[in-house]
């Protein structure tokens, strides 16, 4: 194994163990993966990230049908959206799956998130979209994220969590970390009276335009407020 590879595979260890400890994630219930060349890096099946090591972490060609991954691990079972998302996002270079409490009650409820606050334009859009149910490792599940990820890098997965991508491992746990803040937000903004307002595409328009002079979406763990 290069060290460049044996890298990204300590940082998927590194983003699952902070994605515990900041709250983002429960257990093992989320899942993380990185493209690398013609294949993809993602974690092992109900396993406790403090047991995994760089050797654990599965590798899964990304033209395959998901039987011919090599590890010691099974393979996560939400491994086919991760490679369907890789596979329909060239812009995608990692997926960060969890069930953060604010994002997941939203997901129940098969609410979307609007434009609540401006930070829903690092999503690429005027909302962050709930997909349709389906069970966890289908192929419909797959289906209902991509299609709720069309023109976007984040979106909730009814009745079950959230799903974000970026650029590389640090961009899409940025995006995770942003979602379950806006979720919070949204949530307790429907507890007041007359709930939240809600910004126009107008507005929103401006924001994206804004961003991408400001280099926001290309920038880690950057946002400004």
């Amino acid at each position: 194994m290069r060290d460049s590879e044996r890298a990204l595979r300590q940082k998927i260890i590194d983003l699952c163990l902070e994605m515990n400890r900041n709250g983002i994630n429960q257990g093992t219930s989320g899942n993380i993966s990185a493209r690398h060349g013609d294949a993809m890096l993602l974690t092992p099946s109900a396993t406790p990230y403090e047991e995994l090591t760089p050797e654990k972490i599965v590798f899964m060609p990304l033209d395959g049908d998901g039987t011919d991954w090599s590890g010691p691990l099974k393979p996560s079972t939400e491994w086919r959206f991760h490679r369907d998302i890789l596979r329909a996002r060239p812009d995608a270079g990692a997926v960060v799956h969890a069930h953060p409490t604010f994002a997941t009650t939203l997901a129940i409820t098969r609410r979307a998130i609007p434009a609540c606050h401006y930070m829903v334009a690092v999503f690429g859009g005027t909302d962050v979209r709930c997909s349709g149910y389906a069970r966890y490792g289908t192929p419909e599940l797959s289906h209902e994220a991509l299609t709720a990820l069309e023109g976007r890098t984040g979106c909730l997965l009814a009745n079950h969590g959230a799903i974000t991508i970026g650029s590389d491992l640090d961009k899409a746990m940025w995006r995770m970390v942003e979602l379950e803040t806006l979720a919070k937000q949204y949530h307790h903004s429907l507890q007041l009276d007359g709930g939240p307002v809600i910004l126009s595409d107008v507005e929103i328009a401006e924001v994206l335009e804004g961003f991408g002079s400001y280099g926001l979406q290309s920038r880690k763990g950057a946002s400004k407020r």
